[in-house]
Parts: C-alpha cells; structure tokens; sequence
C-alpha cells in the first residue's frame, strides 16, 4: 500500500561524555551469519514495519556484513538478545548509525537510552579510525517507535534534514513468524 512517510535526518557533531555502564552484555559480532543478521531485523523491526531488507537474498545480508566498513553490534540479557544497532563508515568522517532497536520484549524498560548511548560511543569510536571524524548520523521516521526521535534528541542528535516520501509499505504488521508479537505501534493496533 502506497504511504506517506516523515523522515528526519539527524547528526552528532561532537562525541558526548561517556555513557554509565548498561546491565546487558554488548558484544560487535565479527562472524555474522546472514541468518542472525536477517533474525535480528526482523524481530527487532517487525513492530515498526522494518520493508527494506525483507526481499534480500541470502548473498545480500552475506555481501552487507563481509563490507569491512559495516559492524554489527548485538545487547544481551541473561542471554537472549535485547537489541542491536548496525554502524557504517562512510566517505568525509560519518558513521552512519543504519539501524538501531530493542527486541519487543525489552521495550519500555529503559534499555533504549543506554543502546543508544552505546551505538553513539562505538560510532564514534568506528569514527575515529578514519581521518577527520565529523559526525555520527541517522534517521528515523513516523514507522518507528513514538519515542524515537525524543531518544535522539535528547542523546544530542539535532535535526538537519526533514522530507515526506511515499512508499509502498505492507498494510499489516510483519511478524517473524505467525503470531510472535502483538503490534506495538499505534498505527497497526
């Protein structure tokens, strides 16, 4: 279904203080099994309508991690993993933060400031191995979760460039699999 989308694009353009020590477990994932990749976006990105990466093949999700500018860094808790954010280097200085989110089940516990705290300090650190580190950038839209951009914001983020784009985006909420969640987001309730 055709849908009008908000999308704010955000920067850092210094490196905050660093952030208090989190309760969870946060490792980068050197050897990453497509298949973990693609379990991760799609259970963390179901409730928010996460499309884009839904028709890559096998050697897409292959292809993305074996690119030595990408890292992938995953939360634990007692085990299971809480969430996860993917970083990218980019040409000038950037780290891009391309994704960044809780599993459902971890939602509205307080692990999301500390998350994101993390992907900024492993971005900046990612940041510091280029020559002229700038900034750390995102974005993120009217899908994803309420308090998203509040997080950003009040992480430091500021708002460079705002668009409205329309997309096909599929008309019921995408689950792993066939009754794992219940949808969160308020446009699928």
């Amino acid at each position: 279904m055709r849908k009008k989308i908000h999308v704010w694009h955000l920067e850092l353009l210094a490196r905050p203080l660093e952030p208090p020590p989190a309760e969870y477990a946060l490792e980068r994932v050197d050897i990453v099994l497509p298949e973990y990749a693609r379990f991760l976006y799609l259970t963390v990105g179901a409730p928010w309508v996460w499309y884009m990466r839904l028709s890559w093949q096998y050697r897409h999700w292959r292809a993305r991690f074996e690119d030595p500018r990408v890292e992938l860094w995953v939360a634990t808790l007692k085990g299971a993993p809480l969430g996860y954010f993917e970083l990218e280097a980019q040409a000038g200085g950037s780290v891009e933060i391309c994704y960044f989110g809780l599993v459902p089940e971890f939602i509205g516990q307080g692990h999301g400031k500390a998350l994101l705290q993390d992907a900024i300090r492993k971005a900046w650190e990612l940041a510091a191995g280029a020559p002229g580190a700038k900034r750390v950038w995102l974005h993120t839209c009217t899908l994803d979760h309420p308090n998203a951009l509040s997080n950003y914001r009040a992480r430091g983020f500021e708002v460079f460039r705002e668009e409205d784009v329309e997309d096909n985006v599929p008309d019921r909420p995408i689950e792993p699999w066939t009754g794992a969640h219940k949808p969160t987001h308020p446009n699928q309730a």
